[in-house]
């Protein structure tokens, strides 16, 4: 049956479209990328090879300032398929055992895409067919429920389809690409990371991990190519979180919230566009309700910013609790200008023992080393020093890498009132984080962790007992034998 529609051209988001009109609503395809920050060739990175990445940023927007909610998996992808605040459906633990119902009336948005006639998918990988779901989540679901496949190419004719295609690049272990590999000696580091070869050679071998990324994502959007879809299928390509590296994930500094969005709609949305607004990683839920014509629930936290009437944000806020076994309150708010940073254990060092990261981060090792030998920066050494302050505040015009604290500068004072009070009034409208974890769960993630940090180290042929300085050059030897 032919389609009729008609042209109209409004303004969505503060940009001009085109809009043809017609009575089927558009598929919906999520690319979600595992640990990434915009460490990407469309987002000014000149050392990483992304064709595929910069091409669909040159067909979409980029959006510069989203940041999810989350600095670590589970409570990041709970707050993404809910539209809420980790905090405020008690979902901000990482990798809960014991896991809970989500509280009334929140449930996965996916439940309204179904009932709305939506084809709803997820895998794990870029095959489709038959991968298995890539959840995260940190409350109780059935996943036969949320989903209704892993393939968009399983549904009915003519049914649109929303699908969630997840990679696990650029999560650790990295992995070399040897068509583009990058030069360790011309990596751009960080400041809060020493110059070391093993610092360089780390981020090197990241970033050949987010091309391989970039490779799948290709694969990708070559399907939906080849299927006839990519006209009529809005794509969003974004990750969970920031990078994996030290005060990256599990830390609220822009490394760990930080991460890249781009959205391409074909004959929607001005392609070649940057967009500065401030979006949160709740707000993908909304988003794609009302792409999919669908009412947004009153009780969702999250909105639409494809809607020009939608108020933009003028702060986003984080969150970071118990990661693993490793117990933790941090909370951050965040302007286009500014970073504001609560630590609600400040006795506690911002490097206290994770096992996770001391099994894969060679660069933690590295600095606690050379903290010990007194060979890091002032600045370097504050990061792996006994405790931390109860507060951060940072100006990001000038000081990207959130270096210099700020909350103690006497010019800077009414700046900090103004975000504690931003806290302050989100705290007690949406955070239940303030109350603790049952001690028995507390207790089994600390087991778990410890379990698969004996069991990580054997692998490496080392004991759990290893010392900084032997960890380090078991490092050393397995990734600068080869230079």
């Amino acid at each position: 049956m032919k389609k009729i529609g008609f042209l109209l051209i409004i303004i969505v988001g503060g940009h001009i479209l085109s809009v043809r009109a017609v009575s089927t609503k558009p598929n919906i395809l999520w690319i979600v990328a595992n640990d990434l920050s915009t460490d990407l060739g469309c987002y000014g990175n000149t050392q990483v090879h992304t064709p595929h990445l910069d091409q669909l940023a040159k067909e979409g927007i980029i959006y510069e300032n989203f940041f999810t909610v989350g600095d670590v998996c589970s409570p990041s992808r709970s707050a993404l398929i809910t539209g809420m605040y980790s905090v405020s459906i008690n979902s901000h633990n990482q990798f809960t055992k014991f896991k809970k119902p989500l509280p009334t009336p929140v449930v996965p948005f996916t439940n309204y895409l179904k009932k709305a006639g939506y084809y709803v998918t997820n895998s794990k990988g870029i095959q489709l067919e038959n991968t298995g779901f890539y959840t995260g989540y940190n409350f109780s679901y059935d996943a036969e429920e949320l989903f209704d496949g892993t393939d968009w190419r399983n549904r009915a004719p003519e049914q649109p389809f929303f699908a969630q295609v997840h990679l696990t690049y650029a999560h650790r272990p990295f992995k070399a690409d040897p068509e583009h590999p990058v030069d360790p000696n011309k990596v751009a580091l960080p400041p809060y990371y020493p110059d070391h070869p093993l610092a360089r050679k780390d981020w090197a071998l990241y970033l050949e991990t987010v091309q391989l990324l970039d490779k799948q994502v290709g694969e990708i959007l070559e399907r939906l190519k080849k299927d006839g879809l990519a006209e009529n299928t809005v794509v969003f390509f974004f990750a969970d979180h920031g990078r994996p590296h030290v005060r990256g994930k599990q830390f609220l500094y822009d490394g760990g919230i930080h991460s890249p969005l781009i959205i391409k709609w074909p004959g929607q949305l001005t392609a070649g566009e940057k967009s500065d607004r401030m979006i949160s990683n709740i707000d993908l839920a909304a988003t794609v309700m009302n792409l999919a014509k669908l009412d947004i629930p009153d009780y969702m936290q999250g909105q639409d910013f494809l809607d020009e009437k939608t108020e933009k944000r003028k702060y986003i806020f984080a969150m970071r609790d118990r990661c693993d076994g490793t117990l933790d309150r941090i909370r951050a708010v965040r302007s286009k200008d500014f970073k504001y940073i609560r630590n609600f254990h400040p006795e506690r060092p911002y490097t206290q023992f994770n096992g996770y990261k001391k099994w894969e981060y060679p660069v933690l090792t590295l600095m606690q080393v050379m903290y010990k030998n007194g060979e890091l920066t002032p600045e370097q050494a504050h990061f792996m020093g006994t405790y931390r302050p109860e507060e951060e505040l940072y100006d990001l015009r000038v000081d990207p890498f959130e270096m210099k604290n700020l909350a103690d500068q006497q010019e800077y004072q009414k700046t900090l009132l103004d975000f504690r009070g931003e806290l302050d009034r989100w705290l007690l409208a949406v955070d239940i984080g303030e109350y603790p974890e049952d001690s028995v769960e507390i207790l089994e993630a600390k087991k778990i962790m410890q379990e698969e940090f004996i069991t990580n180290m054997k692998k490496k042929g080392l004991a759990p007992t290893v010392s900084d300085e032997e960890f380090l050059e078991y490092w050393k030897n397995e990734f600068l034998k080869n230079p």
